[in-house]
């Protein structure tokens, strides 16, 4: 049995607080994703881009985000990735939703709230890491100002793959790619990143730079246009280096509190 997963990367512009026309682009894009793809990884609030005024786009836009995501990922017989607003109660979140083939999925509340952006204001901060299993990959996903917070990501629970998704703007690009590498470096996984492209209604420019790392630092991927990347992650590859190199054996032990 072949342990590789093929994971497409949706690199774009995304509509101000128009979750309808990001929907119906995001449906256009996937159109042409082949069926030997096993996820698709979206930028981080995808539906709307990085709104600090959820209350405006009503109560259920966040369930009606995942199920759009239910129904592509049974539709391409793909898992799907991406973050949206979600309101549970009167409280908002970042939520990520892990969305497998079949429909069913796993949630991450972004930890780190933005307190740059006021996001801290807007949205409750998560408390929980979540590890998925899918197709013999252990993955652990992550939102945005995340990577600055290595302790967070720290690989404790022997993750293959670490994903971010991301609007990460034009001015502080440098550290989304110095990051990356070195979160891949570190936990000895790959890590993958996933940034919109565009202009926002704040005025800030998304110049992309989603980009694939093994667990060396090798870029497997990198773009800054828009796009759909792909990248195969081969399990065996990354056992081999895990092998040879036992730099995990050595972790810190810890707890986070």
């Amino acid at each position: 049995m072949e342990r590789k997963l093929n994971i497409a990367l949706i690199q774009t512009k995304l509509h101000w607080e128009d979750p309808d026309a990001n929907k119906a682009m995001f449906e256009e894009k996937m159109v042409d994703i082949s069926s030997d793809v096993d996820l698709i990884v979206l930028p981080e609030m995808f539906s709307t881009g990085f709104t600090m005024f959820p209350n405006g786009l009503g109560p259920s836009e966040g369930k009606r985000t995942l199920e759009w995501m239910q129904q592509m990922a049974l539709k391409k017989d793909t898992a799907i990735l991406g973050s949206t607003v979600f309101m549970e109660g009167n409280k908002n979140y970042n939520r990520l939703f892990f969305v497998y083939p079949n429909g069913e999925f796993k949630s991450y509340d972004k930890r780190h709230t933005f307190t740059l952006a006021g996001e801290n204001k807007v949205y409750e901060s998560g408390s929980e890491k979540v590890i998925v299993d899918y197709e013999g990959f252990k993955i652990c996903p992550l939102i945005c100002y995340d990577l600055r917070f290595p302790v967070w990501a720290r690989n404790v629970e022997d993750y293959d793959v670490l994903i971010y998704v991301a609007n990460w703007p034009k001015p502080r690009i440098a550290a989304w790619d110095v990051l990356l590498k070195a979160r891949a470096i570190e936990n000895m996984c790959y890590c993958v990143g996933v940034n919109r492209t565009g202009l926002d209604e704040s005025g800030y420019q998304y110049p992309g730079h989603s980009a694939v790392y093994d667990a060396l630092g090798g870029q497997l991927v990198y773009s800054e246009k828009e796009e759909v990347l792909y990248a195969l992650l081969d399990k065996e590859s990354l056992e081999k280096t895990r092998n040879k190199l036992r730099f995990l054996d050595d972790r810190d032990v810890f707890i986070l509190k």
